[in-house]
Formats: C-alpha cells, structure tokens, sequence
C-alpha cells in the first residue's frame, strides 16, 4: 500500500506537468487544428533560461523563492516571444496550405530551437540549481516532498485559471468563436489573427511555467529534454482529446498515474522467478532464480513506453480521446 500511495503522489506531480504542457498543444489544436511540435522545445527553453537566471543570482542576498520566482519571470517573456514568433513567421504564412506542409515545418521549428539550444547552452546536462529546501512530509506510509507540493497546486492553479479565462472573459469568447469557425467569427468582427496569436503566446507562457517545474523536480535540463516531455504532453492531450482543455487536464493527471503506477509495479509483475510455470518447469531460468533471486523482464526504466502504449490504444479504440467529441471536417 505505502507503495502503491508513493506512485499515486509521483504519478500527480507528473501528471500535472503533462497537463500543463498539453494544454499548450489542446489550445492551438482546438483553434487552428494544427500540431505544435515544436511546444516541447518552447518547454526546454523555459527551463533553460531559467537555469540561466537562477545561476546568475545564487550568491546574491536574496531569499531562494524570490530567486526562483525571477527565474519563472524572466522564462516567461522569452517563451512567449518565441511562441509568437512561431506563429507570425512559420505557421501563420502557411495556415491555408495542405495540412502536410504545416506539420513539416512544426517538425522543422523543433530541431532548429533544439539546435539554437544546444549552441547557446552546449550538450551537456546541466544541473539545475537546488537553491529552495526540499522539506518531505509523510503521507500513510509514503512520502511527499514541498517540491512536489508547490508543482501540483501550482499547475491547479494555473488550470483554473485558464478555464476562468476561456470561459468567461471576453477574450475567451472570442477564442472559442475563432476555434469555432475562423471565418465566421471574422465576419463578426474578431481579429482572428490576433486570437490565434495569443493562443500561441497562452500557451508558451504555460510551457514556460511547465518547464521550470521539470528542472526544479528533476534537477537537471538538458536541450532535449523538450523532445519526450513533448510527445508525452501530446499523448495526454490525444487521450483526454485534443482541443478540449478539460480533457487535456485529465488526459495528463491519468497519463501519470498510469506512468507512475506501471514504473512502479512493472518490475513484480514480469519477475519471472514469481511465475508458477518457472518454477514447475525447471531449466536455465529455475536455477538463476535460485542463484539471483530476481530474473525481471521490464524494470521502471521502461516507464516512457506506458505513454506511447496509452497512445496507441486511444488512437485504435477511441480516435476522439476520452472528452472528445467526433467532428465533421471543415470545409
């Protein structure tokens, strides 16, 4: 059970992270139906001038949450310029052209910021500055540190108010008219460009936020790692069903419990030492077990498979996700 309690928290603080992040690809999927690959290197990015920052202030005689908060403040602006400048200069030029094209160039647009990345901060990992105390708090046996805490009612918060913002301000009416009909929605006087450029911008500040979370939790950044945090966040927005923001918040929080809960038990269910027939049969493998104790086929190093196999299935059994409904297409 105390395991069990353990991957549960892990799975949620995870879990909030991909929700985050997939919000970013929910949002301009549900406006302009197109795939930001390049969201997750927006995400890099953000830790990455984070790190920046935080590194330039330590020493400084500021108290770490400030220094932190700095970090956040200045990740930001930097991640909404490009998310704009990912709009205006690759995407927007092409907005009418064959569905092909748009999807290249996302493609595109994440190697190029993963290679800027990579000549601006170098190949090697970088260990992200654990300048805040990590205090831990015991929960039925398992355990939760503040890191965690502050990640999981962060990203609550931040859900909540992007919903609030969506759904009951005039600028979220606008959006939801533009994802809409575009056409329709200009006719009615929105500025469609405008609206379609903000939820690019909405959506990189989110990343950058997201971002900060993963160096803080994991303690290292890295210019690749937008590459499978990305296709993770686009998974559980696939699951939940993409452009639906609720279903992009639950396809994450599900999308790491299951991770969690498989890195966690993964390990005991392909012991094959635990197996009856192993031992009923006898062999090669029956006397490795009795020398090593343990012949385990998959071990929690293979928690990034969980995603993809969540993928998969969602795409051959349910194409619209969990929330999603199934839309016509648009002329």
């Amino acid at each position: 059970m105390d395991i069990f309690i353990q991957q549960i928290i892990n799975g949620l603080t995870t879990g909030s992270v991909y929700a985050i992040v997939a919000l970013g690809y929910t949002m301009v999927y549900g406006v302009i139906q197109l795939i930001n690959f390049a969201h997750g290197e927006v995400v890099m990015i953000g830790a990455m001038v984070a790190f920046t920052v935080i590194m330039a202030m330590v020493g400084l005689p500021l108290p770490p949450i400030v220094v932190v908060l700095l970090g956040v403040l200045a990740a930001i602006p930097v991640c909404m310029a490009i998310g704009y400048l990912l709009e205006r200069l690759a995407y927007r030029p092409l907005r009418h052209a064959p569905r092909l094209a748009p999807l290249i160039t996302a493609i595109g647009m994440s190697i190029i910021l993963q290679h800027l990345a990579l000549l601006i901060w170098g190949r090697d990992p970088r260990a992200f500055p654990q300048i805040m105390e990590n205090a831990s708090f015991a929960i039925g046996g398992a355990a939760i540190s503040s890191v965690q805490i502050a990640i999981i009612l962060l990203s609550v918060t931040m859900m909540g108010a992007l919903t609030w913002f969506v759904y009951r301000t005039k600028f979220g009416i606008a959006i939801r008219a533009t994802a809409e009909d575009v056409r329709v929605a200009a006719l009615m006087g929105i500025d469609a460009n405008r609206v379609i450029a903000a939820t690019f911008v909405i959506g990189a500040g989110l990343g950058a936020v997201a971002g900060v979370m993963v160096g803080t939790y994991y303690g290292i950044a890295h210019y690749t790692m937008g590459f499978i945090l990305g296709l993770k966040a686009f998974s559980a927005a696939v699951l939940g069903g993409i452009g639906n923001l609720a279903g992009a918040m639950l396809g994450g929080i599900l999308l790491g419990l299951v991770e969690a809960l498989g890195a966690g038990y993964i390990g005991d269910m392909t012991d094959l030492c635990d197996w009856p027939i192993v031992g009923a049969n006898g062999g090669l493998l029956a006397e490795r077990c009795a020398v090593d104790g343990h012949v385990v086929l998959f071990g929690s190093n293979y928690q990034d498979v969980f995603a993809f196999l969540v993928l998969i299935l969602v795409l051959v059994f349910r194409p619209s996700g969990l929330l999603g409904e199934r839309v016509s297409e648009r002329a």
